[in-house]
Parts: C-alpha cells; structure tokens; sequence
C-alpha cells in the first residue's frame, strides 16, 4: 500500500458476486491489515470524539467485528443485532425487506436501558434496510441513536436518504459507484 493509502485502497472488488453485475466490496482485506484495520476504526470513531455514547450496537456480522472495537475504544459496552433465533433468552424482533424478500433481527428485550446514547455500526449501507429495522429496536428499547456510521456507503442504493428520512445522522468512511 502507498504511504498515503485510505481506507477504500484496502477494500477489494469482486466482480459477479454472489450475482451477475454486482460489485462485492470486500471488507475482509481491509481487516486482514492491521494498518487498514486501525485507520478504519480510528476514522469511524473520530466525529465522536468527546460526545457522550452509552453503548456501540453492531450489526450481523461485520459490525460485530467493527461494534467490538470501536466499544473496546470507547470503553463502552457492545451489544449485537442478530438475525431471528441466534440470541438466547427474551428477545425483540423486527421484519424487513430484502431484495428477494423478507428477514428478521433480533435483540434481547434488557439490551438498551431508555435514554442511553447509541452508536450503531455496520460495513455497508446499501438501501439500509437492516439498518432501519436495527434502529426501529434501539428506539423501541428506549435507546437514543446518536449516529450511524459505517466502512463503505453504496449512494446509488439510497440507503443513506432511507435512514435520514428516520431523521438519522449517517456517516461513512468512503463511497462506491454501482451496485
């Protein structure tokens, strides 16, 4: 990597997959470096320097990846969205849609206290769909969402305008043209 690399230099392309004419952006390379690693969670923590947050929730599965170190950085605790029947115990749930059809996430129902300040952190925000579902259960527990911060931001997929219709503050570390 050049002296000046960012964090979208570490992120691989794999054309057609899992279908044809998509454009996997592949954040595996990018926590396989442990410079890539640390400048992607160092950049996504920085706009939140000094501001008061509670707990990082993460989403299924590379924001769990993400969520652990940036709470670890924090010093706050973690807590993960799953997809439906992966959690133990009393859970909450939430359907939404897929390209292809419908899922559910999950969280446990003593997750969030009312009133904490929440962090939500996933790859990839693509037409933010688990993210909104993600955000209906934080704000069902009460739990205030200070942000939603992400690696990569797909524009074209509209993510982005789909949380900030929730009147969500969004940010992401780069961007990528296409699906």
């Amino acid at each position: 990597m050049p002296r000046t690399a960012s964090v979208r230099d570490y992120i691989r392309t794999i054309p057609d997959f899992p279908h044809e004419g998509i454009m996997f952006r592949d954040v595996t390379t990018l926590f396989a470096d442990p410079r890539g690693f640390r400048m992607a969670i160092d950049q996504m923590l920085h706009p939140y320097a000094g501001e008061p947050i509670d707990k990082v929730i993460g989403l299924e599965a590379r924001g769990f990846i993400l969520g652990g170190a940036i709470a670890h950085q924090l010093s706050v605790g973690f807590v993960p969205i799953r997809k439906k029947g992966k959690l133990p115990g009393a859970v909450i749930s939430q359907d939404y849609k897929l390209e292809y059809g419908e899922a559910t996430v999950e969280i446990h129902d003593d997750a969030i206290q009312p009133g904490e300040r929440i962090l939500l952190v996933d790859d990839l925000l693509s037409t933010g769909g688990t993210a909104a579902a993600g955000i209906k259960l934080i704000e069902q527990l009460g739990g205030e969402i200070v942000s939603c911060a992400f690696i990569i931001d797909l524009p074209e997929l509209g993510g982005r305008k789909v949380l900030e219709d929730l009147g969500m503050d969004v940010y992401a570390l780069c961007a990528f043209e296409g699906a």
